[in-house]
């Protein structure tokens, strides 16, 4: 928790990340670190080499992937089998290792990436091919662009601005905040850089209406609880919003066999994320936390001058930043018309990334470009999971003999379907810490159902994905989640019960969407809700 003693509560450089501790682990998670690298060890012994899986031995042939099929015909019947036992083996042990954090994620993903070669699942061109994976490329650059808005201030500007220009009462600061958050998502993909730019801001905010040295209120708890939500909201309304839901069109992609485009995540998915953020005002203010008259009017005369004073001492728009803006905006512009010109968004990043470290014309120097390599390798062994899957099968196979196993035909009704896999996706963001690891196991159990039961991948697998973002109940659930519970603004009752709260309307919305707006856009099949 921030120290508040005598600090200046309106002082932002009091609120910078490095001044929030890092939290300390439970009994349970060091229970679990313990016990995570032998169980996955025994895990892996068992599945490849003690259990007899005969539904890896008893499958259709003519039910597999043209990619598996392929493979399926060059390796034979008996290497196929061992393929995807292997396959099973690691996806099962690494899944154990992720979850447990028994040792790094990025350690996990190298033991993994190596070891599928090992094991003559993929072969090392492929695997380790994944580290330049068009997505990994895509967001590697992301980083560098958007440590050109950092580096030259213009996040921050705008943020200020904003808040100052617009956020003239407690209603109005809450709107401004959903403004805020929605345009950071179209240039910053890395949802703890988007935490750490606004931490500051909304903490002078709610320190000028009274939630300040410890004190708790209701317009702090809503305030901060809101832009948790706003924060990953915004990512889930872009395709560049996360490294996941890259991952996740690159993995829905290659079972279409063509691009899922940023224009088409966009129209689908920002209408549906801009409501969930009006309904989580709503929730917020009028529900759960609601604001008295006192909370509603600043308790320190003149407190947003702080911000004033904040913006001022930035000084005049800058050269620089006017660059960055027109970079920006030239990337925007083809991103949201790929479509159209098809220019794949990793080539446009190219560009605006050697725009923008161009010596004498750029911004930025190599050297001030943050890049969580450690995250980048954890995603790479993501990829490599996903290319074992392609030439395995592995989750159409299991998928059929799950749905055999218990006597489920054909004859399943899509909205059955729907709703069990887009509440299975939204519901696990309660247990799993990565939305990179939850979308490995949902978006290719969303497409191998719908193989299986005869319905268009985008059907089911694009909403799935839709739903990668909310990981906003507790405070493990994501990096912002427990950046923001650091403040110690609200409890983990507070953050709890309106999560949760969130969690159904977004899964209901989900569902109500799928009858209406997304049938519209052609995503789910008419007729069949």
């Amino acid at each position: 928790m921030i120290e508040q003693g005598n600090m200046d509560v309106l002082d932002m450089n009091n609120y910078r990340m490095e001044k929030i501790p890092v939290r300390a682990k439970s009994k349970v998670e060091l229970f679990l670190m313990k016990i995570g690298a032998p169980l996955a060890i025994l895990s892996f012994i068992l599945i490849m080499f003690v259990f007899d899986l005969d539904f890896l031995k008893n499958f259709d042939i003519e039910s597999l992937s043209v990619k598996a099929k392929h493979n399926f015909d060059a390796v034979g019947i008996k290497q196929f089998v061992y393929a995807n036992r292997a396959m099973l083996a690691l996806f099962v042990a690494a899944l154990i290792l992720w979850i447990t954090e028994a040792i790094p994620n990025y350690l996990t993903s190298l033991i993994l990436i190596v070891s599928l070669v090992l094991t003559h699942v993929l072969s090392e061109e492929v695997a380790y091919a994944q580290l330049g994976h068009k997505v990994m490329w895509l967001n590697i650059l992301s980083f560098v662009l958007a440590s050109m808005l950092v580096a030259t201030g213009v996040a921050k500007r705008f943020a200020l601005w904003f808040i100052l220009k617009f956020g003239k009462n407690a209603s109005s600061i809450f709107l401004s905040f959903i403004v805020i958050n929605t345009i950071l998502s179209l240039f910053i993909s890395a949802t703890t850089a988007k935490a750490a730019i606004m931490l500051p801001i909304f903490m002078v905010v709610a320190a000028v209406y009274g939630a300040s040295n410890g004190k708790r209120n209701n317009f702090g708890r809503a305030l901060i609880l809101q832009n948790l939500l706003q924060i990953n909201m915004g990512a889930s309304a872009f395709l560049t919003g996360s490294g996941a839901n890259l991952l996740a069109a690159s993995l829905i992609a290659g079972a279409i066999g063509t691009d899922l485009f940023f224009s088409q995540w966009m129209i689908a998915a920002f209408p549906v994320a801009m409501l969930l953020m009006v309904l989580g005002w709503i929730v917020a203010t009028k529900i759960f936390f609601p604001l008295s008259k006192e909370e509603r009017l600043p308790s320190i005369p003149g407190g947003m001058d702080s911000l004033k004073q904040e913006l001022k001492s930035m000084g005049k728009v800058s050269f620089s930043e006017i660059k960055s803006l027109i970079i920006f905006g030239g990337i925007l512009a083809m991103w949201t018309t790929d479509s159209l010109h098809g220019i794949s968004p990793t080539a446009v990043a190219f560009v605006g990334a050697i725009i923008a470290l161009m010596p004498k014309i750029g911004i930025v120097k190599w050297n001030d470009v943050d890049i969580p390599w450690h995250l980048l390798i954890f995603s790479a062994g993501a990829y490599t999971l996903g290319a074992g899957f392609k030439v395995t099968d592995l989750p159409s196979i299991s998928v059929n003999a799950i749905f055999d196993g218990m006597g489920i035909g054909n004859g399943t009704p899509f909205w059955a379907l729907y709703i069990v896999l887009t509440g299975l996706m939204v519901f696990s963001a309660l247990v799993f810490q990565s939305k990179t690891m939850r979308t490995m196991i949902f978006v290719p159990i969303a497409i191998g159902i719908a193989n299986r039961f005869g319905f268009s991948v985008l059907s089911l697998a694009f909403p799935v994905a839709m739903l990668i973002e909310h990981v906003y109940v507790l405070p493990f659930n994501s990096k912002p989640a427990l950046l923001l519970y650091s403040t110690n603004h609200y409890s983990w009752t507070d953050t709890f019960k309106f999560g949760i709260t969130m969690q159904f309307i977004a899964w209901g919305t989900s569902i109500i969407m799928a009858m209406s707006y997304f049938k519209w856009l052609g995503i789910t099949p008419n007729g069949l809700f």
